[in-house]
């Protein structure tokens, strides 16, 4: 649900003294088919100022259009509500919330996330991250803060923006940095030297794609209108940078005006500023190229984007219609300041999505940009215990940021014999691109949903304490909508443990397998009517009749481990050999081979009217 409010950019105040009067009198008289029309009339003019000083009529249309059954539009109402008042809204934040609930996302705590990530990496099938954030090291990085990074091309350059006070740099606090990518390493940092860098403040630049032309802020400048100012600066034919020129007070202001980022057909460019007129502290805001060549006056970017408090750092994809920035002011929020991305559709900016605890933590988040291929991510970032040092760091890129991610899968998952909803976790996993996917709680109504990229295979694992670790793989292909209402408790899916590896024709108990095999005691523990079938393999190396005995073994061995650490009654757990006779795949290589030595398990399907923990 997209609200147009055309006025924003036109008038500060709208008031129509006439219209407004109208409408109280049709209220008291309880007209509200009447009132609606013509409330939404009234706000549909509003200007920046209306939104703090009259949020309670955004508060009463919200209501019209709940009362009237058009849930959606109420609740993109009372997102402006939460988003521009200033005083206590309680009330409206718990409404907003109960409304919500069934499509609230609850993510994982991030340390018990990476938990579930060691967990993983036990289980052959269950494939890990492929990284975690990593500080881009001293190469980049400095003892003071480094930030407003800005990658160009394929990554062969890197920009950025640091207040070390060097050698290399030519000013007194904040200069222009670049780094270029050689032999699979980030370069030394390098100052851009005279006369991009001078004895005032420079940073927040991006590029050009031809790398002609470099948009910065500077500060503090004798020629600039406010504090700080966006100018461009020209490469020249001998690889030097000049003319470098301010954008004129069509686009700065007499404030902080700065972190500029150019559209993908560079025809527009986007900033942050807190100059006066805005919704809060700091607003984005845009201009464009006309024809003449010159930049349009600048912009606000409106209400939905904007907020009460702070919006600072705006990225624009470089390929798709996708705005990153950070924010403080934003319904969900798990630090200081996150960042967030928002899809340009027709024209409108769409409600801004969280890009997940993967990425944003609980101390601040700024300055987040992505390289073409939308395969990394870099970002400054703090830590909770020093919120004002910021360090730049890389990041494989996680799905919630992904701009392709708009692909919703949802589903509901219920237990396969009482039909109720299961708690837990779920977790998805891109077995295509290898994106990690933040883990979720499972909602009340054991629905959940993720946003995903299309025509890709992912492997949805499913962790409760109701039952054992359960994966299922989705094929995700031309669906906006993939309901899963089935019962997914899939008896018939053998679990494969990468730690349950015997020495080479022994049998014993290794010290590595047992965290795993007292996981599955803890299960069967819990749930005394559901029983297991543990299945030996081997490759097809040797005599087949030994190999059978020696699986036999081996899944005995098991077998009396379970049995004799949980105390568990005999009959509960069979254990069988196969041998060789059933390969999961042809044994060309050795590689081949060691996937076909594996012990598989299976849970037993407990019979109708079984526990009652189910």
């Amino acid at each position: 649900m997209v609200l147009e409010f055309p006025n924003i950019n036109r008038v500060p105040y709208y008031y129509n003294k006439a219209k407004y009067e109208n409408i109280l009198k049709l209220e008291n008289k309880n007209a509200w088919e009447k009132v609606l029309p013509l409330l939404e009339d009234y706000v549909g003019n509003f200007g920046i100022d209306n939104f703090h000083r009259d949020t309670k009529l955004l508060w009463r249309l919200g209501q019209l259009y709940e009362r009237e059954g058009q849930l959606e539009t109420a609740i993109a109402y009372y997102r402006l509500v939460l988003k521009h008042h200033r005083t206590d809204i309680k009330q409206v934040q718990q409404y907003y919330d109960s409304l919500e609930a069934k499509s609230e996302s609850i993510y994982l705590p991030l340390a018990h996330y990476y938990d579930l990530v060691e967990y993983r990496k036990s289980v052959a099938t269950f494939k890990p991250p492929r990284g975690v954030y990593t500080n881009m090291g001293d190469a980049i990085n400095s003892k003071v803060e480094d930030y407003g990074p800005a990658v160009h091309r394929d990554e062969e350059l890197f920009i950025y923006t640091s207040r070390r006070k060097g050698v290399k740099a030519t000013g007194t606090d904040e200069d222009l940095y670049f780094s270029r990518y050689e032999n699979g390493f980030w370069q030394e940092g390098q100052s851009f030297g005279k006369p991009i860098n001078s004895i005032y403040n420079e940073g927040s630049a991006c590029l050009s794609r031809d790398g002609k032309t470099l948009y910065f802020a500077r500060c503090e400048s004798p020629d600039g209108f406010g504090n700080c100012d966006l100018y461009t600066a020209t490469r020249l034919s001998d690889g030097s940078w000049g003319q470098i020129k301010n954008l004129g007070a069509s686009v700065n202001s007499k404030a902080w005006d700065s972190q500029p980022t150019l559209s993908p057909n560079e025809d527009t460019l986007y900033f942050a500023s807190d100059r006066l007129g805005g919704f809060g502290m700091s607003d984005i805001y845009y201009t464009y190229k006309m024809k003449s060549g010159l930049w349009s006056p600048a912009d606000n970017l409106g209400p939905v984007i904007n907020t009460r408090e702070s919006e600072v750092s705006p990225y624009f994809h470089p390929l798709y219609q996708v705005l990153y920035f950070s924010s403080r002011g934003q319904l969900l929020n798990f630090g200081d300041f996150d960042i967030y991305k928002s899809y340009r559709v027709n024209g409108q900016w769409q409600e801004p999505r969280n890009i997940g605890p993967l990425v944003n933590g609980k101390g601040s988040e700024y300055y987040f940009t992505i390289n073409a291929a939308s395969t990394n991510l870099y970002y400054a970032r703090s830590e909770p215990t020093d919120l004002k040092n910021l360090d730049l760091f890389s990041f494989p890129l996680p799905m919630e940021a992904h701009p392709l991610a708009v692909t919703k899968l949802t589903g509901v998952l219920t237990d396969s014999i009482t039909n109720k909803p299961l708690n837990g976790i779920i977790s998805i996993i891109d077995l295509d691109n290898g994106i990690e996917v933040a883990s979720k709680y499972l909602r009340e109504d054991g629905s959940f949903d993720f946003d995903l990229i299309d025509n890709s295979r992912y492997m949805m694992l499913i962790q409760s304490p109701d039952f054992f670790s359960i994966e299922k793989e989705i094929d995700l292909k031309n669906d906006t909508v993939m309901k899963i209402m089935s019962t997914l408790i899939d008896y018939s899916i053998p679990l494969i443990f990468k730690n349950i590896e015997f020495d080479e024709a022994k049998a014993e108990i290794k010290d590595a397998m047992k965290p795993t095999l007292d996981r599955i005691v803890l299960f069967l523990v819990d749930h005394p009517k559901v029983r297991l079938s543990i299945e030996g393999h081997t490759d097809s190396s040797g005599d087949p009749d030994a190999n059978v005995e020696l699986s036999q073994w081996r899944a005995f061995s098991i077998q009396k481990y379970l049995e004799n650490k949980g105390k568990l009654e005999p009959g509960r757990i069979d254990a069988v050999g196969k041998g060789s006779a059933e390969p999961i795949k042809p044994e060309i290589t050795l590689e081949d081979r060691a996937v076909n030595r594996r012990v598989e398990f299976k849970l037993i399907k407990p019979t109708e009217g079984g526990t009652g923990n189910w």
